[in-house]
């Protein structure tokens, strides 16, 4: 599909796991990331997002 690349190919791009881009994708993340069956369909331009832990004290 033009426009947009599967998990594998973002997680080439972002230097991350493949299953790692699945969570952000699960977890609604990744803005504009598309569950199309049984794959996630990523913009291509999509950034990545930046680590949202926060340490509780």
């Amino acid at each position: 599909m033009n426009g947009y690349l599967t998990v594998q190919e973002i997680a080439l791009n972002w230097g991350v796991s493949p299953r790692q881009v699945q969570i952000l994708c699960k977890n609604k993340r990744i803005d504009g990331a598309v569950r199309m069956s049984r794959i996630w369909i990523i913009p291509e331009d999509a950034p990545k997002p930046t680590a949202s832990k926060t340490k509780e004290d």
